[in-house]
């Protein structure tokens, strides 16, 4: 049994099939302990540090930070006795690459590439034994050249000369000559997009071509025969092409999936909401609440979810032939991050008080900000609250999260003229906006809800709705 064992990349749930190295938190040479964090990877969900399978030293890292790798991928090798003393130099034939099944050179231990007893690694165990591989010298007026055969060639026929002596051919060093080193994911990306592999300067391990240098050579202009001539082309592009990836990737084919699946309908309401502002200082004071983080968002979930509780349809589903009314609010809150937006959501939010409702926003949304939002906190979500207002603007059309038939947009505070009590007073105003899906939430219930967390706004410790 092999001492260097290899760490492939995990499946992360959900049905994900690759993620991005965003940072190695060991180098090569450390010692490492069992479940120590090894490297973050950022996922189309989140970004999770993944521990260590074994423990040992790290013997090779295969793969740079800002590489996409797929699942089932090797991104590291930890050697597991490293006591036993320092591991053999590796043959040039073990460093050397192969031609599997008529693709491109894979290199000797990785997926598609050669293992022990002639065999080919796949992705769970190894494929068929094969025959060995053998070479023959190809007759020219040059050096000969060795090319690999499937099985032996047959003896020559015997000439009346004397055959010249045999020369020692050694292994000719990688050369750009039309064999190029790519794992076949990434040749089918290059076919995909209509990208030759030859010319590519690879930068992954022994200078194999990855996916960023597809993409690199993908998105970058044609090259016209004089280019060579032409001076290289100086700073400050007029244009930058940022690849779609990652969580960006995922928002974006939920949005479009979002858009044209439910037919959307947006509500505006513009609400006086200076009692609830002056709630919040006397929150702020209270002995019990100065270590807490209180913020508007508080006063509007906390609306949200007893509007909620009176207009159940509102948290619910379409599922074709039926209504799925859920009696759980998993309530979600829409933060934008370093790596674009997410929807992380608390679990059962209606059966929170007030002070366990702030204090769960407080822990949502500095773990989304620190990037550690697991998976599982983004899903399940029932019902979405996106607060615009912090970037000062006063409101918005948003789009519905999959699965969810409405969402509440939360606007700027502002200071405004307003009529209060028959006389025009600054009040502090806020426009609320409640997207919906038509299916299943009509002009009705919609106006009816969005009214009722007006009201909650307008006067929170005075309103019907929160004894209701």
């Amino acid at each position: 049994m092999t001492r260097v064992k290899e760490f492939n990349l995990p499946d992360l749930g959900e049905g994900l099939t690759e993620g991005e190295i965003l940072k190695w938190l060991v180098h090569e040479g450390d010692t490492i302990v069992l479940n120590q964090p090894i490297v973050e990877v950022e996922t189309a969900k989140a970004a999770v540090e993944i521990p260590a399978k074994w423990a040992g030293k790290v013997s090779r890292i295969f793969h740079p930070e800002g590489s996409t790798v797929e699942v089932g991928q090797p991104i590291i090798a930890i050697d597991t006795d490293p006591g036993a003393g320092d591991l053999p130099a590796p043959s040039a034939a073990s460093l050397a690459a192969v031609e599997v099944a008529g693709d491109a050179p894979v290199e000797p231990g990785l997926i598609g590439g050669p293992a022990p007893g002639g065999r080919t690694a796949v992705l769970v165990g190894y494929g068929p034994k094969t025959a060995v591989a053998k070479r023959r010298p190809r007759s020219s007026a040059s050096a000969p050249v060795q090319e690999p055969a499937a099985v032996p060639p047959p003896a020559p026929a015997p000439t009346a000369p004397a055959a010249p002596a045999a020369r020692t051919v050694t292994p000719p060093a990688p050369a750009r000559n039309g064999a190029v080193l790519a794992k076949p994911p990434v040749r089918k990306l290059a076919r995909d997009l209509g990208v030759d592999l030859v010319g590519i300067e690879g930068s992954g391990p022994n200078g194999s071509i990855t996916r960023d240098d597809v993409l690199t050579a993908q998105s970058a202009p044609a090259a016209a025969p004089a280019a060579a001539a032409r001076p290289a082309r100086a700073p400050g592009e007029r244009e930058e092409r940022v690849p779609v990836k990652g969580v960006r990737k995922l928002t974006a084919e939920n949005m479009v999936a979002s858009a044209f699946a439910a037919p959307h309908v947006t509500e505006f309401l513009t609400v006086d909401v200076t009692r609830s502002m002056k709630a919040l200082e006397r929150l702020k004071a209270h002995r019990d609440w100065r270590d807490v983080r209180v913020s508007p968002l508080l006063m509007v979930a906390k609306a949200a979810l007893l509007a909620l509780r009176r207009h159940p349809m509102v948290n619910s589903t379409w599922a074709g032939d039926e209504i799925v009314v859920k009696h759980y609010v998993n309530l979600g809150i829409a933060a934008a991050t370093q790596r674009g937006l997410i929807v992380p959501n608390i679990k059962d939010a209606q059966e929170l008080t007030t002070r366990e409702l702030a204090d769960a926003l407080t822990a949502l949304v500095g773990t989304a900000r620190d990037g550690k939002t697991p998976p599982a906190d983004m899903a399940g979500g029932t019902f979405t609250i996106t607060s615009v207002g912090v970037f000062g603007v006063d409101s918005g059309t948003p789009i519905l999260p999959p699965g969810e038939s409405a969402i509440l947009v939360f606007g700027a505070v502002r200071e405004q003229p307003w009529v209060h009590k028959g006389k025009i007073k600054i009040r502090q105003v806020t426009t609320l906006g409640l997207s919906f899906d038509h299916r299943i939430i009509d002009g009705e219930l919609g106006s009816k809800f969005l009214r009722d967390v007006g009201a909650y706004l307008e006067d929170p410790e005075g309103s019907t709705l929160a004894w209701s």
